[in-house]
């Protein structure tokens, strides 16, 4: 029965094209609730991060995470309501992350929406989170409309995606190992840098020489749109034993700018030229490494020299959020792609054929 109502409502909102959708997201360490409407608009944003827990252990402990989940979702949904100073009853839709991810940490979100969504006989949209993060840039750019090209580089995830309508994505490249910032992370741990370590690397190489060293992957010559940053990290732990060894001083900020010249690299190029061979003029970046400040800089400077436009989501928006889950949700209303009570966690959910 509540499938039936809510399916009834959501051709509503297609036949009208319009929603205020409230969005869910907990795959990590953000406990995330937002208020979207149409997919462009923030009513809300609301994130209560997790990082000052985790730093201690240099990295996500998936059963905190999944505990603190549980223990601050209901006030952050509260909080996103008040902030878009709505009632529940207003609500057109519901949504949330439903994968990939930490599994725990998926099921507090999922659990949560579900309830949700049932108690208001509200539609409910699972949302797969890397098409979260390629939808943040429709918030920050409103004009934004696929076709584009879309380099998507996190801490879990790091592809190059064609995207050719709202829904429809073309993997053309991955990492076949560790991802971007899965590698930045591994970096700066070895170079004694706090978590996460995106962001200390990018504020060190500032002061460091990009070109002290060389830390390329043969993969990067190859011509693919793959990457490879497994060995790039290995490269980097064995300097810094080797020099560990010799009793010698560690360059920090030389190898910090080196270690992200070598990444911010491979991943510009690789875009840029996926968007050229594929004619595509619109390059869309997203995901935690997207708010790095080199490859902003390199992207910027490829893309004028090519011809394409860049987009890149406001900095709040890189990391993990609600907001994004929202924008996403939109599009997945309009066609008419909603769950049920059935609806699951799903750690390793595929968006890609």
């Amino acid at each position: 029965m509540y499938y039936e109502t809510a399916k009834i409502k959501a051709n509503a909102l297609i036949n009208k094209k319009s929603a205020v959708i409230l969005a869910i997201e907990s795959s990590c360490d953000e406990t995330a609730a937002a208020v979207i409407e149409n997919g462009r608009t923030i009513r809300s944003n609301v994130i209560s991060t997790q990082i000052a827990i985790h730093q201690k252990y240099g990295g996500v402990v998936p059963e905190i995470a999944s505990r603190r989940h549980t223990q601050t979702v209901a006030q952050v949904v509260d909080s996103a309501m008040k902030e878009a100073n709505l009632a529940f009853s207003q609500l057109d839709a519901v949504a949330v992350t439903c994968g990939p991810g930490l599994v725990g940490a998926l099921l507090v979100g999922v659990a949560y929406a579900k309830a949700l969504a049932f108690s208001l006989e509200l539609p409910l949209i699972g949302v797969h989170h890397i098409e979260g993060h390629i939808s943040a840039n429709y918030l920050t750019h409103t004009e934004l409309e696929p076709p584009f090209m879309a380099l998507v580089v996190s801490g879990g995830h790091s592809h190059i995606v064609q995207v050719s309508g709202y829904g429809c994505y073309n993997l053309l490249g991955a990492t076949r190992d560790d991802a971007a910032g899965e590698a930045f992370d591994k970096v700066a741990r070895v170079l004694g840098l706090p978590y996460p370590g995106g962001i200390e690397i990018d504020r060190l190489s500032a002061s460091g020489d990009p070109h002290a060293f060389h830390f390329g992957s043969t993969i990067d010559r190859e011509d693919n749109y793959d990457f490879s940053f497994s060995g790039t990290k290995t490269a980097v732990v064995n300097l810094v034993h080797r020099l560990e060894q010799k009793g010698e001083i560690i360059p920090v900020a030389d190898i910090a700018a080196s270690f992200q010249e070598s990444v911010v690299s491979v991943l510009s190029q690789k875009a840029v030229r996926a968007a050229l061979s594929h004619g595509c003029n619109h390059l869309v970046i997203a995901g935690g490494v997207a708010a790095n400040s080199s490859l902003r800089a390199r992207l910027s400077q490829l893309t004028a020299a090519a011809g394409i436009t860049l987009y890149a989501p406001a900095l709040p928006l890189c990391t993990d959020n609600a907001a994004m889950i929202g924008a996403a949700a939109f599009y997945r209303l309009l066609c008419g792609d909603l769950a049920d009570t059935s609806l699951n966690a799903n750690a390793s959910m595929r968006l890609f054929a």
